[in-house]
């Protein structure tokens, strides 16, 4: 299809010309056959995996501490790109390599559950900046997605849509199977397959792990295109919810790494920068920059606690190399097929650099972190040390670790205007096509320039119109011209860099840099971006920002200073939002908020509902009202959950009887119930829960009731202020993923029983009904207080 004009998608379908004879029999009939849609002949097929919350120093391709097996086979038959870059955050680095274009351009200036009402931050991808994938499909490429998609918008994240932003059918993949969101539990992950809510095939018990899960559909994804459409190449995008937090992984691959870490961190980061150097990652005259004050020394640590921060970076190496290891079974599954000559793969090891939001000491629960800061001491850490990468922890490493990962460079993911941040490892491998082996490729480039770069390889133009609306270039550029010339000129000479008000700009070498916050602060940051101090630095001759000539060099700074202005100005990053924890709120940031009012009506066997989709009970008095129908053989399961072990809350029934539980962190539980089984028949069961008051996170008095009547008192006395779990959500009638309470029985939590319908409501709209709700007119009265 080489006389095919492409630059308008789809491709509007030829209309026959010639001769329309009466009957088909007649032997002047004749028409040209049916030709399938295909891209020019020559396009490879593609495979992009990137990798998440790995920094430049972790795996060993690039000098790191963790074995990549996969990672340097591909490097030694390939090129490795050691100065490409990431936007310091998942959603944003995502939304740019896809669609080709800045990430504030496409929306999304940070994640997603941040998203404010101004263009660079509302989390939209406008549709004149149609997704790469989109365009590959539209000239003829099969599609899929498989893991983790943080680009979608929380107020269109429920069972109902839109599905504009999703990766099926809104971003352009046919196939999805993977979560919604910036992290999920690897052991018990709240899964989608296309736009529907899907269960893992088991549990860890029965070894299920989600790095698996993903490997094995993308396996069977690849074998099936070729055995249906051996013609059609085909672009796969692998994203596993690795190595973000929690830090999950099976306790064999644990075991390797015994010992490894003891010596700290500051130690493993000379180690990694000399074996950077052997392995010529990174200049022979580069420095090794300096920990900041902020980062504790190793040695400062106390050394009682030391045992438990080398088993975190245990865990953590454990769980990189397990990553790569299902990487290494999806590229031998292309080999098997004869596939891997012809296939384009990047294997970008990040979406920005090692996180440094476990906080100095770690945490068992990432949550502790911004909602029980006071339980993740010492002590908590090291009486659950054995808990560390199973399913009983949602765990992070302390920044230190993080630090260390992002060898050689300053800070780690979040700090955008230091290497440590943006700066990550990637491979390039495509042996039909590139035919340098294990070569060091040092152009500058970021991810915008993935999406024109494949365009290319696919001998494809840029569509100036797609789907009848005219499209923004590309803000990248293609990086083949660096495929076969290692001193070719770089094409990209500036990029700017913002994330959380931390921001820099890069022009022809020069840097100019400013660090607004660090990442384990969650509240409490400081607004005034005025006060931010600006850094200078060359990197033609300091390749890891390690020295500061602002001092020496003011009226250079201030040059790069202008520019950063004006390249934000292009781009959508203006006005700066240096709030941080407000913005997860939705009535503070601006944002859509998917609940209204005063009232949520849900019906039995909803699930899958997401936290920002579902009525907020935090901080304030609310009431949970269900219909609820009592079969003979005795009441047990869950009429409503929401979240998991890392907390929420539930109304269930335990033994015949009506209990509410309360997980606070996954550190404390509270329990309330009635001393009496539930009657048989149709009831009414209410939970009532005072709140205390007087600030955000107190505790409240829970009140249960049956028909009207008050059946059972308690105490909850902390309560989650911000959030319950990133990725846990809210089912009618059972408890997905981890159990909110670990007491539900050995039976399963399914309720055995029928609820027909579960109303949520807050503040005033709690305290009006006289602890009943008339059935009859439960909808009008739902609809009405919204």
């Amino acid at each position: 299809m080489s006389d095919v004009q492409r630059q308008v998608l789809p491709i509007a379908d030829a209309k026959h010309i010639g001769l329309t004879t009466y009957v088909t029999t007649d032997p002047d009939t004749s028409y040209p056959p049916i030709a399938p849609l295909r891209p020019p002949t020559g396009a490879p097929n593609v495979l992009v995996v990137l990798l998440d919350d790995v920094g430049f120093g972790a795996a060993s391709a690039f000098g790191g501490p963790c074995e990549t097996p996969t990672a340097d086979r591909l490097a030694a038959e390939g090129l490795k790109y050691n100065r490409f870059h990431t936007t310091a955050l998942c959603s944003p680095t995502r939304a740019a390599l896809l669609s080709g274009r800045n990430h504030h351009s496409v929306g999304m200036g940070a994640i997603t559950e941040m998203a404010t009402s101004a263009p660079g931050y509302n989390s939209l991808r406008p549709n004149t900046c149609a997704p790469l994938a989109e365009m590959l499909r539209l000239n003829g490429y099969s599609t899929a997605q498989f893991g983790k998609c943080h680009e979608v918008p929380v107020f269109e994240s429920s069972p109902i849509g839109p599905f504009d932003h999703w990766p099926h059918p809104g971003g352009g993949f046919e196939y999805f199977y993977g979560f919604i969101g910036g992290e999920n539990n690897q052991w018990y992950p709240a899964l989608y397959e296309q736009t529907t809510p899907v269960e893992p095939w088991g549990g860890p018990e029965d070894g299920y792990h989600l790095m698996d899960d993903l490997a094995d559909k993308t396996i069977g994804w690849m074998r099936q295109q070729k055995s249906m459409a051996p013609d059609r190449p085909f672009f796969a995008y692998l994203a596993p919810g690795a190595t973000h937090a929690p830090h999950h992984v099976p306790q064999d691959w644990i075991e390797k790494y015994k010992g490894k870490f003891d010596q700290g961190w500051d130690a493993v980061r000379e180690a990694t920068f000399a074996r950077q150097k052997e392995l010529g990652v990174i200049p022979a005259d580069a420095e090794l920059t300096a920990r900041p004050e902020e980062i504790p020394a190793w040695e400062e640590m106390d050394e009682a606690l030391r045992p438990v921060l080398a088993r975190q970076m245990e865990v953590y190496a454990a769980f990189l190399s397990y990553a790569d290891h299902h990487v290494g079974r999806v590229v031998d599954a292309l080999a098997d097929m004869g596939l891997l000559e012809d296939t384009l793969i990047y294997y970008i090891i990040g979406d920005n650099g090692a996180s440094g939001e476990g906080t100095v000491l770690g945490t068992t629960n990432e949550l502790m972190v911004s909602e029980a800061p006071d339980l993740a001491t010492p002590e908590w850490l090291i009486e659950h040390i054995d808990d560390l990468g199973t399913p009983r922890a949602y765990n992070h490493y302390a920044v230190g670790w993080a630090h260390a990962m992002d060898t050689p460079f300053q800070w780690t993911k979040q700090i955008a205007s230091h290497w440590g941040g943006t700066r990550n490892g990637t491979i390039v491998h495509w042996p039909s096509r590139i035919a340098a082996k294990g070569e060091v490729r040092s152009q500058f480039h970021h991810v915008v320039d993935f999406a024109p770069t494949i365009m290319e390889a696919a001998n494809l133009p840029f569509p100036t119109s797609v789907n009848g609306i005219a499209q923004e270039p590309f803000h990248g550029v293609s990086m083949a011209y660096s495929f076969d010339d290692p001193s070719a000129p770089e094409r990209r000479e500036t990029q700017y860099f913002e994330m959380m008000c931390n921001r820099g700009i890069y022009h022809k070498g020069w840097t100019a840099v400013t660090k607004h916050a660090v990442p384990w602060v969650f509240s409490g940051r400081s607004e005034d971006v005025e006060a931010d101090v600006w850094e200078l630095y060359n990197t033609n001759v300091d390749w890891t920002q390690a020295n500061d000539l602002a001092d020496e060099m003011p009226e250079k700074l201030a040059e790069l200073q202008r520019l950063f202005l004006i390249e934000a100005t292009k781009y959508n990053v203006l006005p700066l939002e240096p709030r941080f924890a407000e913005r997860f709120n939705p009535d503070l940031a601006g944002r859509p908020n998917p609940v209204a009012g005063s009232t949520q009506l849900l019906f039995g066997g909803m699930h899958r509902l997401q936290e920002n989709v579902v009525i907020n009970v935090k901080n304030k008095t609310h009431s949970v009202t269900a219909e609820v129908e009592i079969r003979d053989s005795g009441a047990r399961g869950v009429i409503i959950a929401q979240g998991g072990s890392t907390g929420g809350w539930s109304l269930y029934v335990h033994e015949g009887k009506l209990r509410y539980g309360y997980n606070f962190v996954g550190a404390k539980q509270y329990y309330v119930g009635t001393d009496d089984p539930l009657p048989t028949g149709t009831h009414q069961v209410r939970m009532e829960f005072a709140y205390d008051g007087g600030g955000i996170g107190k505790g409240g008095t829970v009140s249960l009731f049956l028909d009207g009547a008050k059946v059972g008192e308690g105490r909850v006395e902390r309560t989650h202020w911000g959030i319950f779990s990133m990725d846990e959500t809210t089912e009618v009638g059972s408890d997905a993923g981890t159990p909110v309470v670990p007491d539900y029985g050995p039976t399963g939590n399914d309720f055995n029983g029928r609820v027909a319908w579960v109303q949520i409501d807050i503040d005033a709209a709690a305290a009006d009904q006289d602890h009943l709700i008339n059935p009859e007119e439960r909808y009008r009265i739902a609809v009405a207080k919204q």
